[in-house]
C-alpha cells in the first residue's frame, strides 16, 4: 500500500468455534418436562426455526470459546498472533467484571502490548466490534485487527422460562480484519435507543458482594420481533445509501441469527432470493454477538461465500442496538 492511497480494511481470514455439546430440542424438551415444563421439537421449530443448540461447559469462559475461534481464523489469515496489533472482543458474557474478556484472550493467544477491549452491544456487538476495527484501520492506528463475537449465553438463561431459555446458545466466532489498498468494508452504520432498554435485558448487578436485582435473561418476544423488522430493513437501506450501493448488489445477507422468521422477512424487504440468505440458526441458536461471525465463517468454509462477493451483515439486540455493515469480502 503505497502513502498515496486509500486505506481500506479487508477480512482476511474467518474462523469460528462451538462448544462439543450439541443440545437438540428433543433433549431440550425431555429436561424441562423433568422440570414440568411442556414445550416440543415442533413448537421450538414453528416459533424460532432451531432444531439444536451448543452449550459450553461449567468451566468453559467465553475467553476460552473465543482462542479457538481466533486461532482458526488466524490460520485462515495465514497471520500469527505476533501479527495482531488490535483486538476487540464482542461480548455480553464476559469472563469476569474486569479485565476485559479481550485482555484475557490477548493473553491466551501468547502475546502483549496491542490494544485490547471488550464492546457490549449484545446482539449486534459484532457489528459494532468490526466497524470500530475498520474504523481504527482506516485512521492508520492499526494494520491487523482481531475481531472476536464470544457468548456463553447458557450461564444467564432462566431454565424455567420456556419462551427464553429454548433460543439460545454458546459459541465464538471471529475474523482478522487487515489494512488493504482495495476496498473491503464499504460502509458501516450503527444505532441505539435506550427507551427500549427492557423489552430485551438481564437487569441483575453487584453490589458490596451481592447480587442485586435478577441475573437472569428477559424478553419481550413480541416486542423484540416488531422492533428488529423494522430497524433491520432501515439500517440495511441505509448503509447501501453510504456505500452507493443497492439491493441488487448484496450476494449475501447474513443477519444476526435469532429467529428464522425474522431473517426471512428482512431478505424478503431486500428482494433476496432465499438462497441468498446465510442461515445457521437451525443448528446453533440465538449465539449473540457470535452468531455473524458463526455463521460467515461456516458459509466460508461451505465454499458458498467466496472473494468479490458482497455481503450484508446486520444485527439487532438488547439496548435496544442495532447496526448494519456492507464489505467485499
Amino acid at each position: 500500500m503505497t502513502l498515496s492511497s486509500q486505506r481500506y480494511s479487508r477480512i482476511t481470514g474467518t474462523g469460528s468455534y462451538l462448544p462439543p455439546r450439541r443440545v437438540s430440542n428433543a433433549e431440550f424438551a425431555a429436561d424441562l418436562a423433568a422440570q414440568g415444563i411442556e414445550t416440543s421439537d415442533e413448537w421450538i421449530v414453528e416459533r424460532t426455526g432451531i432444531r439444536a443448540r451448543h452449550f459450553a461447559a461449567p468451566e468453559v469462559t467465553s475467553s476460552d470459546l473465543a482462542l479457538q475461534a481466533a486461532r482458526h481464523a488466524l490460520e485462515a489469515a495465514g497471520r500469527s498472533a505476533a501479527d495482531v496489533d488490535l483486538i476487540i472482543v464482542a461480548t455480553s458474557t464476559p469472563d469476569m467484571v474486569f479485565p476485559s474478556t479481550a485482555c484475557l484472550l490477548q493473553h491466551k493467544l501468547g502475546v502483549a502490548g496491542c490494544p485490547a477491549f471488550d464492546v457490549q452491544a449484545v446482539c449486534s456487538g459484532f457489528v459494532y466490534a468490526l466497524s470500530v476495527a475498520d474504523a481504527m484501520i482506516k485512521a492508520g492506528s492499526a494494520h491487523c485487527a482481531l475481531v472476536v463475537g464470544a457468548e456463553v449465553f447458557s450461564r444467564i438463561l432462566d431454565f424455567k422460562d420456556r419462551t427464553t431459555c429454548v433460543l439460545f446458545g454458546d459459541g465464538a466466532g471471529a475474523v482478522v480484519l487487515e489494512a488493504s489498498d482495495q476496498p473491503g468494508i464499504l460502509a458501516t452504520e450503527l444505532h441505539a435507543d435506550g427507551s427500549h432498554a427492557g423489552v430485551l435485558c438481564t437487569p441483575g448487578t453487584v453490589s458490596g458482594g451481592q447480587v442485586l436485582g435478577d441475573p437472569l435473561l428477559k424478553m419481550d418476544g413480541q416486542a423484540v420481533f416488531k422492533l428488529a423488522v423494522k430497524v433491520l430493513d432501515e439500517v440495511a437501506r441505509a448503509v447501501l445509501e453510504k456505500a452507493g450501493r443497492k439491493d441488487t448488489d448484496i450476494d449475501w445477507l447474513i443477519p444476526h441469527q435469532a429467529n428464522i422468521r425474522i431473517m426471512q422477512g428482512t431478505a424478503k424487504k431486500l428482494k433476496l432470493p432465499a438462497d441468498k440468505l446465510v442461515v445457521t440458526v437451525d443448528e446453533h441458536g440465538n449465539t449473540s454477538a457470535a452468531s455473524i461471525p458463526l455463521a460467515l465463517d461456516h458459509a466460508v468454509r461451505q465454499g458458498r461465500i467466496r472473494r468479490g462477493d458482497t455481503l450484508m451483515l446486520e444485527g439487532v439486540g438488547g439496548g435496544f442496538t442495532w447496526g448494519a455493515v456492507l464489505l467485499d469480502f
